[in-house]
């Protein structure tokens, strides 16, 4: 599926109290991001890209400067233990950024790229909350 014209059905659709906004973005590479808001989560928008075989999403959870300092090897592990038990995501280390992603094919239905945006939106949120004692205030 293109990303223009994912972006037009993420914009009709709305199921079990689930609404999406999203938006085309220019990148710096001149490849096409769709940033979607899933039901007003601002703070974590995702990101997705197409590439010839997959659609990846990625939501920028902090950067690198938020961690504590003492804690940042702690951080790491925790990440890496949350990567099993989080379902259909991961977390990735993106410059000086951390991020949960999921990826799909792009013949994917919409009903799974649209399961995948909710549930890596619900994770990006989990997974601050297992990580906030990590983080800076």
């Amino acid at each position: 599926m293109e990303l223009n014209e994912l972006s037009i059905k993420l914009a009709t659709f709305e199921a079990e109290g689930v609404s999406f906004e999203s938006f085309l973005i220019a990148s710096e590479d001149e490849q096409e991001v769709l940033q979607v808001i899933v039901d007003g989560n601002d703070e974590l928008p995702i990101f997705v890209t197409r590439t010839d075989e997959q659609l990846l999403c990625i939501s920028y959870l902090f950067a690198e400067s938020e961690i504590k300092v003492a804690l940042k090897n702690e951080l790491n592990e925790a990440l890496l233990r949350l990567n099993v038990p989080i379902p259909l995501s991961a977390f990735a280390k993106i410059d000086d950024k951390y991020a949960i992603f999921g990826a799909l094919s792009v013949n994917s239905s919409f009903d799974d790229i649209t399961h995948e945006l909710v549930t890596l939106a619900d994770n990006a949120i989990d997974s601050l909350d297992a990580v906030t004692a990590y983080l800076n205030e």
